[in-house]
């Protein structure tokens, strides 16, 4: 981590290289300007034609700017049923704002969680998968050389993904938490490098299935800020009133563009309910905090609601803690002390942007998002819970925080 009074040089790779720029409705679907199918742009891998994978485990990893998050799973009634889970903080995006490529320290350690996910999937035999790269792998010059070095070295074959396809995935992994009887939801994923937001808008689609969740986004947007970039820029072991201030504004400035935001505070102001969904380490280690547990507990954390001042009052108290005290505190720890004030920040304008009474807290996201679109697109569900409401899903036990 840098120190925390570095003033970056004048050019910032990751502003310069920005796509699917801020605030432009996007269509449904995933075709290039050409109008052929991207790989990279596509929600839902190609099943294979045999079928054979629907009959083992299925696995998602997602390697982040922050962490490498790897989840293997059964499908199970119109859910699923984690066998296997991984989750490291390996830093990738270290520096990356300032240098513009990834660190070969920052490889190192990617590559040595990288090794345990593949032993992971060996050892499950897993059948079919989704192994994806976000931001950093996105933007750093040397992307490719890194995922080069991952399939030689870990003989995995990492997938980097555009914005918008993350986005969807994002929403996708959370949507069975959305209320179904809302009007409309901003969701919201606060990573390392990125921070992802979505608009849906329910108001003539409620209570239909989650699955189709991603079909009623009616805009989205990447801000080129997560936890590690605002760490990076402005420090995160020493943070004062004023610093944080300053990152809830670069964030802020960085929303304004989001035509998306502008329809969900029209319907705010109309009087429609819409609730907040946070998908990000950030919301779930200050609802754990914000619980009192003293040891972070996903089956306590997941799906539960908290109102949007509370969520507020507790970013502010951590703000008044130490470094020290931080880094004691069971749900935040050592490996997050020094990023989750940035992403405390970032939360914080989302929560003046967009001032709804009720958050609903999502321990799931991209991982989960992965499973449920290949299960979906498998038909594994297909003849599953006769009786049942349709395409009702269960509550997921997923992996680790």
């Amino acid at each position: 981590m840098a120190a925390d009074n570095e003033t970056p040089p004048k050019k910032r790779p990751w502003r310069n290289r920005r796509r699917n720029g801020r605030g432009v409705p996007h269509n449904q679907g995933s075709e290039n300007a050409s109008g052929a199918q991207s790989p990279h742009n596509s929600l839902k891998p190609v099943p294979p034609k045999d079928g054979s994978a629907a009959r083992r485990p299925y696995a998602a990893l997602d390697l982040g700017t922050n962490n490498c998050r790897l989840l293997v799973a059964h499908p199970l009634g119109r859910g699923f049923r984690v066998i296997d889970a991984f989750s490291r903080i390996v830093r990738l995006g270290d520096g990356i704002s300032r240098t513009g490529s990834i660190s070969d320290a920052a490889m190192d350690r990617a590559v040595d969680a990288l090794k345990v996910c593949r032993d992971k999937l060996n050892n499950r035999n897993v059948g079919r998968r989704r192994l994806i790269a976000t931001e950093a792998c996105r933007i750093a010059e040397n992307g490719e050389e890194f995922i080069d070095r991952v399939k030689n070295e870990a003989g995995l074959e990492l997938e980097i993904i555009d914005q918008e396809t993350e986005a969807r995935l994002s929403v996708s992994g959370s949507a069975s938490l959305i209320d179904r009887d809302a009007d409309g939801v901003v969701v919201f994923d606060i990573g390392g490098g990125s921070t992802e937001l979505s608009w849906l808008d329910l108001s003539k689609s409620r209570r239909r299935s989650p699955l189709s969740a991603h079909k009623r986004i009616v805009d989205w947007t990447s801000l080129p800020l997560g936890v590690v970039r605002l760490a990076d820029e402005f420090g995160g072991v020493e943070v004062t009133e004023e610093t944080y201030e300053a990152m809830v504004q670069a964030t802020l400035n960085e929303i304004q563009g989001f035509k998306g935001g502008l329809m969900a505070r029209d319907a705010m102001d109309a009087g429609q309910s819409i609730h907040l969904l946070g998908t990000s380490g950030t919301v779930t280690t200050l609802a754990g905090v914000k619980l009192g547990l003293k040891r972070y507990d996903r089956r306590k954390v997941d799906g539960v609601w908290i109102d949007r001042q509370s969520m507020q009052d507790m970013a502010k108290k951590v703000l008044g803690w130490t470094y020290e005290q931080r880094r004691e505190n069971g749900c935040i720890g050592p490996d997050r002390a020094d990023l989750v004030l940035p992403g405390c920040a970032i939360l914080e304008a989302i929560c003046r942007s967009w001032p709804c009474e009720r958050l609903r807290v999502a321990d799931r996201g991209l991982r989960e998002g992965i499973l449920t679109t290949m299960m979906a697109e498998d038909g594994v569900w297909r003849n599953a819970g006769r009786g049942r409401r349709r395409n009702r899903l269960p509550h997921v036990k997923s992996g680790a925080h």
